[in-house]
């Protein structure tokens, strides 16, 4: 089953990938990746995703965990939190492939009343997980690829692939993790609520107010929850939006580093430059100038 879902990935990125090994596809939030040689580390905020390393290696950060993971083995992560990412192993005979799913809240918020029976653990110390992957998801992942291949039916059966894939996230060992995303009063999916809003509009001031009261709580227990969940403040979770964008436009965009500045909402170039440096430990100039490197950004939208 792995070696026929790796067949279906490989032949997706070849025939679909962009030239940073990124193939988006038909099916909302799946994504493959290739990458023909490692990458240099990425900065990110990861939102909550399912990655499938099919073939390669790789090593995502979070706070001083480090998860490494290879073929046959799966990440999961459960919240909006910032990672550092790095393809680690990967060639022209033996590319890294992966397939990525972006959990969907309001798939979980619909299978948790129906799943109320079911046993589970408790939730999961951290948002990152990695386990050898379960035969009932990588089934899925497999049928929801065939399934791509076959665009008439494409619209009538995706949704309930889609909605099995979660199912079978929820009923596996990090169920209670993925099931606080889906629980409408629960803080992860409150936080989750403002979290969206500052991905919206990531380039505009921050409104405190209008966030607390998307997640439908006092300020105080609003910033609180948010850290909580994201191990960042607003502010912090923000400017790295804000600063992994602007690299993003340096780098694959062409982007100078003054009008990649402008473009994500600073007014300083002074304060953007000092803050980059803290966070990326280099100049944005040399960004600015230097050619993107696709295996890098293929590691970051995989993440």
């Amino acid at each position: 089953m792995t070696d026929a879902l790796l067949d279906r990935v490989r032949h997706c990125t070849l025939a679909h990938a962009d030239r940073h090994g990124v193939a988006r596809t038909a099916i909302p939030g799946l994504s493959t990746i290739s990458a023909t040689a490692p990458g240099e580390l990425l900065y990110d905020i990861s939102c909550p995703m399912l990655v499938l390393l099919l073939q390669g290696t790789k090593q995502v950060t979070f706070g001083s965990q480090v998860a490494r993971f290879g073929a046959g083995q799966s990440l999961l992560i459960t919240a909006d939190v910032p990672t550092t990412s790095q393809i680690t192993g990967a060639n022209a005979r033996a590319p890294y492939y992966s397939f990525v799913l972006h959990l969907d809240p309001s798939i979980i918020t619909s299978l948790v009343g129906e799943m109320e029976a079911v046993a589970q653990e408790g939730p999961s110390t951290s948002p990152l997980q990695v386990d050898a992957t379960d035969a009932e998801v990588a089934d899925c992942a497999l049928r929801l690829m065939q399934l791509l291949e076959r665009p008439r039916s494409l619209p009538i059966l995706r949704d309930g692939l889609l909605r099995e894939m979660h199912h079978w996230l929820l009923a596996g060992r990090h169920g209670a993790a993925i099931r606080a995303l889906g629980a409408v009063n629960g803080h992860a999916a409150r936080i989750g609520r403002a979290v969206a809003l500052i991905r919206a509009q990531y380039t505009q001031p921050l409104q405190m107010a209008q966030l607390a009261e998307a997640a439908g709580m006092s300020l105080s227990t609003f910033h609180a929850h948010f850290r909580a969940v994201t191990s960042l403040t607003p502010l912090q979770f923000q400017k790295q939006l804000r600063l992994v964008e602007a690299r993003r436009l340096m780098r694959n965009d062409g982007a100078m580093a003054k009008r990649a500045a402008h473009a994500v909402g600073y007014e300083s170039v002074t304060q953007f430059t000092r803050e980059y440096g803290r966070l990326f430990g280099r100049s944005p100039l040399r960004d600015a100038r230097g050619p993107a490197a696709a295996a890098d950004y293929a590691a970051g939208t995989s993440s």
